[in-house]
């Protein structure tokens, strides 16, 4: 499988292989650097990974339009391998990115209105689940376009909060 990876300014491709219960990976930045590695992988849910890795654990939440690891939320975009070119790195960069509530939850806070211009890692929304808040993020800068849910509304793991162009 391949997915297009935004990050810190950053684009690039992950690949990653099954072999058996391992994942094979491998991150191709833009500007050509790359990290490769294998790593024990459970799915413990549709869409949501354990992962043991040089001896640290994470979890991997795999979205339409994003990877969330540990919490901590990066675009992605998932390509058909026969079509994926280094442009499409770009053009995902430039495309509207979607905060999703990482796992279901009640909206306590909504941070920002439509249109709003937000900056990277800027608060949208604030979800509550197992009595954790945790605030959801702008995956990158741009324009809030659309908000799909209010305070006291409840969300369903993956569920769209907010479109930002």
């Amino acid at each position: 499988m391949k997915r297009l990876i935004q990050s810190n300014g950053r684009s690039g491709l992950l690949e990653f292989t099954r072999e058996g219960s391992q994942l094979r990976f491998r991150f191709t930045w833009d500007d050509g650097a790359h990290d490769t590695g294998l790593c024990e992988a459970v799915e413990t849910a549709p869409g949501v990974w354990s992962l043991l890795w040089e001896g640290q654990s994470f979890e991997a939440i795999v979205e339409p339009e994003a990877v969330i690891v540990n919490g901590a939320r990066i675009a992605a975009t998932s390509l058909d391998p026969r079509n994926w070119s280094p442009a499409d790195a770009h053009a995902a960069a430039s495309g509207p990115a979607r905060v999703a509530a990482p796992m279901p939850g009640k909206v306590v806070r909504v941070l920002v209105a439509e249109g709003d211009t937000v900056e990277e890692g800027q608060g949208i929304a604030v979800v509550e689940a197992m009595k954790m808040q945790n605030e959801m993020q702008a995956p990158r800068a741009g324009v809030v376009r659309a908000l799909r849910a209010a305070a006291g509304d409840t969300v369903a793991a993956g569920e769209g909060l907010a479109t930002i162009e």
